[in-house]
């Protein structure tokens, strides 16, 4: 018995140590995670900010100052040692938010995840993430500058990486059980590409040419203009366009396929845009100009922005970095101030390719069958075999779906054509703003930009201000690319792109200020065509007439603008609806909440109720009009918000508004009734689960952490107004990634603040110490230091050669 007993304890003891240093599918080897030595424990330490640190590669060296919001500021002799520099000190705060993001372009979460994220994997490595990259690099090493500099960054990077033990290691990897891998200059391409992808066009295409087969050309061009009745574009109507003498290409004699897609790869968020604005010195009280900028993205923890400082004797510059790539993204120097939104214009097209026969080893194009050429795709995914795919490529680019992903025709497919897959060097552009002093050397820089096209505002000391639309956009006959296009026939591709000089753009307008927020770019008098993928129509109302309003405006004024919840949309249909609907059938408990909406200011504040009722009804009411479009094994995008008011304000008794699930033929005024009695449903339902439904508790905000919102690494039930059409463009997890604003005076005065912190470690103070002060409209000084010896630091950290 006794030996029975000590033969069990035994048994039990090798199993409780296998379980807990073995990592049993998606659980990480508990034993070595809580490890005291190298485990979870040790990163509950904090932020090394000070001392002297020997890197290799330094020509000099460099010194580190960090404010108090952990904001390093780098002081290095010359830009190579500033770019090692910047490598090893991202890389210090942010090197497994680095690392992941590239693992996630490049199509390789599997390995750290597993099976879970092999269809992503398949969808990336389909979508040609690492073939856009690797075009990307080859621009980028082609010029010495840039490569010099990327490979002193990728240097500094790895000076960090092969400094850390075990212990050292940031906790996402020991929950994962894996380690970094060094870091190398395409993982930066990889990283760029990432953005572009995010900040993609909406590519509906597939959509569109269902919605035109099953609904017909005259519903979907009323569904889906090209132009809105309202227009507030950026570039200002009264523009003149008449310079323009490029040839603009004429539309082929030839019909569009009408294939039948069931499904479509994942689409990037539809609200991934920004804000941008500037006023002239003689609309600023101060008489300096004065630049703002809140680009809006998924709200993460880790950031996806790194606030820095970047210095050398010939140049200082500040504002947010991406950890991964070079310079300052969006910021100021001594000179100049820019900032950019998404330009959302449509640079992704699709093409259906007929294959030779089934083998796939020729493709039809201008009565010919040309090669294709295969990128074998090896997807390793952690504790099983490695997945093989390979992914036919053509001159349009990757054949994204055939009957081996989402589609079932061995003899045909569906290849994607994107600016993304042509290469350019999107970094030095960067690089050159960093140091640009004016107007000219703010445009010589974006010019070479390609992709994704943004809209780059500017302003200067100088007192120039001035906003480009930027990218490399293709020359379409009109309506190219908004359906599925004959991949054989060479009239359907691309053509030509638009000369850059011809690109939309403003400089030093009449009206005294630019402006952007992901509205049309243009009117009607731009000779090039632009396809209406869905533009805002709001904000960017607001954000005019704000402009319009009075003669001068003060930093006090932009920020009351960054943080404005006025909710146009609802004040533009709400009113009607209050006109139109008929009450009469409401219980006293639907009255109630009725008379609460009537008496709303449109405002949507975190204390008030009326904002909850408006997001739940609107929300109701947007999928109950197009009910026609919720079919099974069909990919349909319904219409844009704007044009669903417009059907439901001037098109009440259209068919659409008929619910297909009745009988009855309703109209708008029943959609809203129904609705409404719906929502006070849900929302009676939520208060006797939750309490009342006061905004800012109804929507339950947060900032999550990249791991898909792991809790504890994340920020929940975050007191912010504004929702997805206001100026504070704050949804549930998505909203103003980096509020930024300039004043260009000699220095310039700058404030900012994000929705996380400077370190990426969840056990530091400063990981998401920012966040109740962004939610509040609170905003930091960012500490422009002039010179290497500053009062006013809190920490200084020199990197000094290794062979001193």
């Amino acid at each position: 018995m006794k030996n029975i007993k000590l033969l069990t304890t035994l048994v039990l003891t090798i199993a409780v140590f296998y379980g807990l240093n073995t990592k049993l599918g998606a659980v990480p080897p508990i034993g070595k995670f809580l490890n005291p030595a190298n485990g979870v424990w040790q990163n509950e330490t904090n932020d090394v900010i000070d001392g002297t640190i020997a890197i290799n590669g330094l020509n000099a060296t460099v010194t580190v100052h960090y404010d108090e919001q952990l904001i390093p500021h780098i002081f290095a002799e010359n830009e190579t040692d500033l770019y090692r520099a910047q490598g090893y000190i991202t890389a210090k705060h942010r090197l497994w938010q680095m690392e992941f993001q590239t693992h996630a372009a490049a199509g390789r979460l599997s390995e750290i995840l597993g099976e879970v994220a092999v269809n992503y994997d398949r969808e990336e490595r389909r979508r040609g993430m690492v073939y856009g990259a690797e075009q990307a690099l080859l621009k980028m090493m082609d010029d010495p500058q840039t490569s010099r500099f990327l490979e002193a960054y990728s240097d500094g990077v790895n000076n960090y990486i092969n400094s850390l033990d075990e212990s050292d290691l940031p906790v996402e990897y020991k929950l994962l059980d894996y380690k970094p891998e060094l870091w190398t200059v395409k993982k930066t391409a990889l990283l760029l590409m990432y953005m572009t992808k995010m900040l993609a066009s909406r590519n509906h295409d597939l959509e569109y040419t269902n919605i035109l087969r099953k609904f017909g050309k005259e519903r979907f061009d009323f569904l889906y203009p090209d132009f809105y009745e309202v227009n507030d574009p950026i570039i200002p109507k009264e523009t003149d366009w008449s310079f323009i003498d490029t040839e603009i290409t004429e539309t082929p004699q030839s019909e569009l396929p009408l294939d039948s897609i069931s499904q479509t790869i994942t689409k990037t968020h539809p609200d991934n845009g920004s804000n941008n604005w500037a006023i002239s010195g003689s609309k600023s009280v101060t008489g300096n100009p004065i630049l703002a900028n809140d680009p809006h993205l998924g709200l993460k923890l880790p950031s996806v922005w790194f606030v820095m400082q970047l210095s050398t004797p010939n140049h200082k510059t500040m504002g947010a970095t991406l950890p991964g790539a070079l310079g300052v993204i969006i910021g100021f120097n001594e000179h100049i101030a820019w900032g950019e939104t998404n330009a959302t214009r449509d640079v992704m097209d699709w093409y259906k390719i007929e294959f030779k026969d089934s083998k796939r080893t020729h493709y039809k194009h201008d009565n010919q069958w040309k090669p294709t050429t295969v990128r074998m795709e090896s997807i390793k995914v952690k504790g099983q075999e490695a997945i093989l795919d390979s992914v036919i490529y053509t001159h349009h680019g990757p054949v994204t779906y055939d009957h081996n992903f989402k589609s079932d025709n061995a003899k045909s497919g569906y290849a994607m054509t994107w600016v993304g897959h042509i290469g350019g060097n999107n970094q030095k552009p960067f690089l050159d703003l960093n140091k640009a002093k004016n107007y000219d050397d703010y445009l010589n820089a974006i010019k070479h930009f390609s992709a994704p096209a943004q809209n780059f505002v500017f302003a200067s000391t100088e007192g120039d201000i001035a906003l480009w639309i930027q990218g490399l956009l293709p020359n379409k006959w009109k309506g190219q690319g908004k359906f599925l296009m004959d991949g054989s026939n060479p009239e359907h591709d691309w053509q030509s792109f638009i000369p850059q000089e011809y690109n939309a753009h403003t400089k030093n307008p009449e009206r005294g200020f630019v402006s952007s927020a992901n509205q049309h770019p243009v009117d009607e008098s731009y000779p090039f065509y632009v396809f209406n993928d869905g533009y805002e129509t709001y904000r960017n109302r607001v954000i005019n007439d704000f402009f319009r309003s009075k003669d001068k405006f003060s930093v006090e004024d932009f920020k009351a603008l960054q943080n404005n919840n006025f909710n146009l949309k609802a004040s533009e249909l709400l009113p009607y609806i209050f006109k139109t609907m008929d009450a009469s059938s409401l219980t006293s408990e639907e009255q109630l909440m009725y008379d609460q909406i009537k008496s709303w200011d449109f405002y949507s504040e975190v204390d008030d109720l009326a904002p909850s009722i408006w997001m739940t009804w609107w929300h109701k009411l947007y999928k109950l009009t197009w009910d026609e479009f919720e079919v099974e094994d069909e990919a349909l995008s319904t219409p844009f918000t704007f044009q669903t008011i417009d059907m439901l304000t001037n098109h009440p008794e259209d068919e659409f508004m008929d619910i297909v699930s009745t009988e009855d033929k309703e109209t708008a005024e029943d959609l809203f009734l129904i609705t409404f009695k719906e929502t006070v449903k849900e929302l009676q339902q939520w208060k006797s689960e939750h309490g009342d439904f006061t905004y800012g508790d109804y929507k339950a905000a947060f900032v999550g952490h990249l791991l898909q919102a792991l809790p504890a690494f994340s920020r929940f039930n975050i007191p912010i107004g504004g929702d997805r059409n206001t100026v504070n463009a704050a949804a549930k997890n998505h909203g103003p990634s980096w509020r930024m604003i300039v004043e260009l005076s000699t220095p310039p005065k700058a404030l900012g603040i994000y929705p996380g912190g400077q370190s990426g470690n969840p056990g530091s103070k400063y990981y998401d110490n920012m966040i109740d002060d962004w939610a509040a409209g609170r905003y930091y000084t960012l500490n422009f230091m002039m010179n290497v010896n500053p009062e006013d630091s809190m920490s200084t950290q020199t990197l000094i050669p290794s062979n001193q």
